[in-house]
């Protein structure tokens, strides 16, 4: 088994319900068990601001599936999800899984790219992969770390074998600062 995160994004048809349909999905994924859920953070979109704030989260899992196979099972979730390739490059969607790392491994292939490019410089992923794993290295870049001024308000939902499912993105009274698309924090409500 490997550990691997997944950053988990929406911004459109009711955001928060699709996130916490991404992740009750990913917990059906074959030879996977999801073992921490962050709690939900919302962000401005990267690229055009004509479109709605992002509601984003990071998923723990240990799976046996290879990056390549698990990254077809994600793509499968946001086809589900009404999700467009529109070829509009950080446009709006429905649903956006990003396979953020995968063990301690890095690859470089067309369709795949871990450690994500992109996820050392955005708030909206360090600061909900930090709040379930602040532990975590990013392969290539250290240990990764929050954004000043985004601080984990609550322990992590985290499963035990003998649990039923997660309560995937926390307690809605909980308040969370989030990232903007160039990892600065803005206070912005849980969603």
């Amino acid at each position: 088994m490997i550990t691997a995160y997944i950053g988990v994004g929406s911004n459109l048809d009711d955001p928060p319900g699709q996130v916490r349909s991404a992740i009750a999905a990913l917990e059906q994924l074959p030879d996977t068990t999801v073992t921490a859920v962050s709690s939900l953070y919302r962000s401005r979109p990267v690229g055009p601001r004509d479109q709605p704030d992002f509601t984003n989260a990071v998923v723990r899992l240990e799976t046996a599936l290879s990056a390549f196979t698990l990254l077809r099972h994600m793509q499968t979730i946001e086809d589900k999800h009404g999700r467009r390739r529109d070829g509009r490059h950080w446009g709006p969607r429905t649903l956006d899984l990003d396979l953020l790392l995968f063990g301690d491994q890095r690859i470089a292939e067309p369709d795949l790219r871990v450690p994500h490019p992109e996820m050392t410089r955005r708030g909206f992923v360090l600061a909900p992969l930090v709040e379930i794993s602040p532990e975590v290295n990013i392969p290539g870049a250290g240990p990764a770390r929050a954004p000043a001024g985004i601080h984990r308000r609550r322990r992590p939902h985290r499963r035990r074998q003998d649990q039923p499912g997660p309560a995937p993105g926390g307690h809605p009274e909980h308040r969370h600062p989030a990232g903007d698309g160039g990892g600065k924090p803005f206070p912005a409500p849980f969603l």
